[in-house]
Parts: C-alpha cells; structure tokens; sequence
C-alpha cells in the first residue's frame, strides 16, 4: 500500500492499541547508510519529545542500518552513542545485519553474498587507502574486512534484539509468520520474511511495527504498520511516534537538509 506523500507528520488515533502510560516511543526505520538523514531524524525526535511534554523515552531501531547507503560506519557510531542522551535505546537485528556479521567471520562466500545485496558500500564505509577497494577480490574483502571493522561495533551489532514489546504494539524488522505465537517464531521470518506476513489479513493480537519491506509512505494496515520508506534511494527516512492510543509520523528529508545547509 503506498500513500499519498504528505510534507507534515501524520497523526492519528487507532482504537485498541495503546502503549503504557507515561511512555513515549519513537520507532525509526532502515538506514541503509543514509547517516545524513539519522541525523537529522534523531534531530527531529529531540524536538517532537521536548515539544510533546515529559514522558519517559524509547528509541527503537528497526535494523538494517548498514548497506547501500555510502556511512554505514558513521550510522553505526551515531547508533552506539544514542544511550548517551536517551538512555533505553534499542536495536533490532535486520537481514543486513545478520549477513554482515556472517561476513566477518571471513568466509568468502558469505563475503559474496554479502556485497550482492548491498554489503559492498559497507565494505567501503570501512576500508582505507592501502589497498584499492575495486581492486580487491572476495578473498581480500575476507581476509581483510574483520580486521578494519571495530570491535565495538561488531558487539553492538550483535548484542541486537529480535523482537521488542512495548504495551499493545511489538516491533520486528521485517515481520512475523501469522498464527505462530510469537515466542515460536524462527529468526529466519523475523528477519527476512516478505508475502506471507505482508499480505496476511490475520489479526496479530497485537500491532506489529515493521521495516524491511519498501513503501513511498508509512503502510498502515488493521494488522501492522511498515515504516520502511526506501530511505538509501529516496531521501526519505521514516520514524513512526507512539504515546498512549496516538501515533504519528516524522519524516527526514534530503531536500529539507540541502536547504537548511
């Protein structure tokens, strides 16, 4: 489903999901690299919190952070040192992370696969001069890669979570396999799935907050709500914003940062 593209937030008041009371929660969808525009939405966050009053915070990253986009390096370190100003920051663990992890334990296949899908601006985002990247084979990006990403990076990538309740609403990165409790799902559907949980008309029990699966506007169904705006490729970042029975949207945009610059 894609909706109308709109130059303001959206906000609204679903009937029958509700997050605690005196809890407000932020959910910023798939990176990909775009460091420019986490950075202006962490900015946009800032506002919206201080200008909606006091609440305690939680800031959910939906995962994938990494691929695609040329600062995957830059959005990780702005990851990493979110917890600094709000302090229940959350990461969930998207596909790309899953393969980029997978890449560091130096098998050259799974280096292969990994740069097919978007891995090799990551790669980029952490190489040096000593060697010329696009002349570098899978075996070199093996051998080399565990050793120019961070240690701390590599922790906080994985110390990621898979799923994450919060009241009436539980956030994935990609979805779940409906009529699977949801303590039973596999991590492969968690991470990866697509149609089956995109075209499901099943109710959840719960609202499901999404990524991972590309909409021009946030894709609000009875069931779920996707977030993932294309943001490497569009210039559009997404955030959906929770507090008791409202939601609302924040959107970063590439032209509205060229402009403030």
């Amino acid at each position: 489903m894609f909706w109308k593209r709109k130059s303001e937030p959206i906000e609204a008041t679903p009937r029958g999901y509700a997050i605690p009371e005196g809890q407000r929660v932020y959910a910023i969808g798939d990176i990909h690299g775009r460091d420019d525009l986490f950075a202006e939405m962490i900015d946009l966050i800032r506002a919206d919190h201080a200008a909606r009053g006091p609440a305690d915070i939680t800031l959910v990253l939906l995962g994938d952070l990494v691929d695609r986009g040329p600062d995957s390096a830059s959005v990780v370190d702005r990851a990493m040192q979110l917890h600094k100003e709000f302090a229940d920051t959350r990461l969930l663990i998207g596909n790309h992370e899953e393969c980029f992890l997978a890449a560091l334990t130096g098998d050259v296949r799974r280096v292969r696969y990994f740069m097919r899908i978007g891995g090799d601006a990551t790669v980029r985002s952490y190489w040096n001069d000593d060697m010329d990247l696009d002349g570098a084979s899978f075996q070199d990006v093996a051998d080399r890669l565990p050793h120019l990403v961070p240690a701390d990076h590599v922790h906080f990538l994985g110390m990621g979570e898979d799923v994450i309740e919060i009241g009436d609403y539980v956030f994935v990165h990609a979805g779940i396999r409906p009529g699977v409790p949801l303590d039973k799902q596999s991590l492969a559907d968690l991470r990866w799935i697509r149609d089956d949980f995109l075209d499901a008309l099943d109710e959840h029990g719960k609202m499901i907050v999404h990524g991972h699966s590309i909409t021009a506007e946030p894709d609000e169904q009875a069931n779920r709500i996707g977030i993932d705006t294309g943001a490497f490729r569009s210039g559009t970042l997404a955030a959906i914003g929770l507090e008791g029975r409202k939601r609302w949207y924040l959107f970063a945009r590439e032209g509205a940062i060229r402009k403030a610059a």
